[in-house]
């Protein structure tokens, strides 16, 4: 072969090359949007990525690579700052909202639906919050505000967190070697909400111990590929729904014989609660649903909290003085009580103000999820791009919490920034906002704030890699799993 030819011949490689790379970049781009007609000119600015796994390749890239914003960044890189994006993710066509401004109306606009993965709506069921229509979940909402909201069951549930809480503390506080405090404050909050939900019927540590497992898979399954086939994250998870499932059911079941004796013996939690409840037709809760619920509250209740106290707690020891500004709030408290041997209630935990804005700043620079996922139910004109109807919406809630517009210094902790009167509407979302805001934040927010409480009153925490990575998938977490030890304090208030 000649010079020339072997020239010729690199030349329609490299061209062929160059032409099968921009033929499969712009397949889904000719998929979903030549069908749009005229409305594909009013399409936000990006991109649909490649046939099939669209900008995923990019996404976990980015979430893998320590660096999770870089995801945004590249679109803004390549098509200039816009309030919404354009990107196929988790199976579906989809509108990255980017701004305080397009998430809130995103999240209060009723012309939006449900959107979460196929996986997610499989995971954690059809009949909870995450896979109903509008209309069915504000019956939802409005069923179970009284269970998991109201002031009297909160007061109700803090008996359930107090005990365990101290209890947990003194039982690590005697532990010589360090231990992965996250992975044991997973596994506190998950027996916290079981004895939440369950109260009699709490199994014993090696069913806990199953039971969190199974969770642990499930929230895994949650934000991987839907691949189910045996190794895949996503097949792992539907097995140990499936065990859930099979536990509650039967858990469900036997509180119905039980009420239909002498409902005197029934202790009173969640699942007792979540039965009595009905609305103004004396419709209730059937048992799918509340099954459904169950596992949601569950997620919520042990993943959220779990990640939720450890990052608390490392922000805390990272800033020796908003410890000290935290620990006194609570040494009033105790000072204040007319026993100093009573337990927490439900009046003391309104009165740590400061310890929520503790909370909230962390939930805004850990967050814990990093988007939402909404549904146009209808063609949408925002900011004057069209949304298609049936594509996915997604709040960038990382881009609204780190915008420098919203909060000055995002990365840096500064509760203080929470003070009343100082933060914009819309720009901190860690619970979404609109008919579907978490229903269970106050709880989740209770069963922090007791954990808090008995830590900042009594121990401290020693990291044995306190500059260590951190990663984001599933959640924000240390990659260590916070590896430590907990050490009590020479002079303890509680």
């Amino acid at each position: 072969m000649t010079d020339f030819d072997k020239g010729f011949l690199y030349t329609a490689v490299v061209v062929g090359a160059f032409l099968l790379y921009n033929l499969l970049r712009s397949v889904n781009e000719w998929i979903y949007v030549s069908r749009l007609g005229a409305m594909k000119n009013t399409l936000p600015p990006g991109d649909l990525g490649w046939p099939l796994i669209g900008n995923m390749f990019s996404f976990f890239r980015a979430f893998k690579s320590g660096n999770p914003d870089s995801f945004i960044g590249s679109f803004t890189s390549r098509f200039g700052k816009a309030p919404l994006y354009r990107a196929y993710l988790f199976g579906k066509p989809c509108i990255i909202a980017t701004t305080a401004e397009t998430c809130r109306k995103v999240l209060t606009d009723e012309r939006f639906g449900a959107g979460w993965p196929k996986s997610v709506s499989d995971l954690v069921g059809k009949r909870g919050l995450h896979g109903v229509s509008n209309q069915e979940r504000k019956r939802l909402r409005q069923l179970i505000a009284t269970p998991v909201a109201s002031p009297e069951a909160l007061s109700l549930f803090i008996g359930y967190v107090d005990e365990i809480a101290k209890n947990t503390f003194d039982t690590w506080e005697r532990k010589e070697e360090p231990f992965e405090f996250l992975t044991e404050m997973r596994k506190t909050a998950f027996t916290v909400m079981m004895n939440i939900i369950l109260s009699d019927e709490v199994h014993d540590e090696k069913e806990l111990n199953r039971m969190a497992n199974d969770y642990t898979l499930l929230s895994h399954g949650l934000k991987a590929m839907t691949i189910n086939l045996p190794g895949f994250a996503y097949h792992r998870a539907l097995m140990a729904r499936k065990r859930l499932l099979k536990t509650f059911s039967a858990s469900v079941a036997k509180r119905r014989m039980m009420r239909k004796g002498d409902e005197s013996e029934t202790k009173k939690d969640l699942l007792t609660l979540m039965m009595e409840i009905h609305d103004d037709e004396g419709n209730k809760l059937s048992d799918e649903e509340i099954v459904d619920l169950i596992i949601i509250f569950l997620i919520a209740g042990h993943e959220s909290s779990g990640h939720a106290v450890t990052w608390v707690i490392i922000f805390l020891q990272e800033h020796p003085e908003i410890l000290q500004k935290a620990k006194e709030e609570q040494v009033d408290i105790v000072r204040r009580r007319e026993s100093p041997d009573s337990g927490l209630t439900y009046n003391e935990i309104r009165q740590m103000k400061f310890l929520q804005k503790v909370i909230l700043e962390t939930l805004r620079l850990v967050n814990l999820s990093f988007a939402l996922f909404r549904e146009a139910k209808t063609d949408i004109n925002m900011n004057g791009y069209t949304i298609p109807k049936g594509w996915r919406v997604l709040p960038w809630i990382r881009s609204v919490h780190f915008d420098p517009e919203n909060h000055a210094n995002p990365r840096e902790f500064n509760p203080s920034r929470l003070e009343d009167g100082k933060v914009k509407l819309g720009t901190l979302i860690p619970f979404g906002a609109g008919s579907r805001l978490c229903p269970g934040a106050d709880l989740a927010k209770l069963e922090i704030s007791v954990f808090l409480h008995y830590f900042l009153l009594n121990y401290r925490l020693e990291r044995i890699n306190p500059k260590g990575d951190v990663q984001y998938l599933p959640a924000t977490r240390p990659a260590d799993k916070c590896l430590a030890r907990i050490k009590r304090l020479m002079e303890t208030s509680a």
